[in-house]
């Protein structure tokens, strides 16, 4: 049985087949970051629209649990659709990405990463950290803090300080971001 990781780059592989791009976000994103953590799931950010919806699901073929017209209504409506891989039961989050300035820029800086045997499309540590507070703060979430301060550790010097300040300001969550630095800073 395949893996979900395995699953991952497999449809990695098929959005890039039908030229759409996508971006892996969410706990996929900080493992590759910070400290890995169990996860059931995974979430990518696509570039859709209503032709791509129907593109994709025909990649996905048999193999796939593909809802088009489902994936299609919830395009419209603005939330998340779903591929379930029929033969391992496991199931990916696919969000059309949101018409805000950080969701563009965030889309933009994604890097390309090996992963699973080949290479993916990811938010950057910086980017991912941002989402992480973003989401603890709409659901006082600790772990997803936890997955923040996980990367922040584990990536130290190498993250842009510069950029996270700016984003955090933009999307009021700088008193989360603070939180986070004063969690990673040394103990004198």
């Amino acid at each position: 049985m395949m893996s979900l990781e395995e699953v991952v780059a497999l449809v990695s592989a098929k959005l890039e087949e039908c030229g759409i791009s996508y971006m892996i976000v969410g706990s996929f994103a900080s493992n590759i970051y910070g400290i890995a953590r169990s996860t059931h799931d995974a979430d990518m950010v696509v570039e859709i629209d209503g032709p791509g919806i129907e593109k994709l699901g025909q990649a996905l073929g048999e193999e796939f649990y593909f809802d088009i017209e489902g994936a299609k209504e919830s395009l419209k409506l603005g939330v998340m659709f779903n591929a379930v891989h029929y033969p391992s039961g496991l199931k990916l989050d696919l969000i059309a990405i949101k018409n805000r300035p950080f969701d563009h820029e965030e889309f933009r800086r994604k890097k390309l990463t090996n992963f699973a045997g080949s290479k993916c499309w990811f938010a950057t540590a910086e980017d991912t950290i941002l989402a992480k507070l973003e989401w603890s703060k709409m659901g006082e979430s600790e772990r997803q803090f936890n997955d923040a301060v996980n990367i922040a550790k584990v990536q130290g010097a190498k993250l842009d300080f510069t950029y996270l300040q700016r984003w955090a300001a933009d999307l009021q969550i700088e008193n989360l971001l603070n939180q986070l630095l004063e969690e990673i800073k040394p103990a004198a």
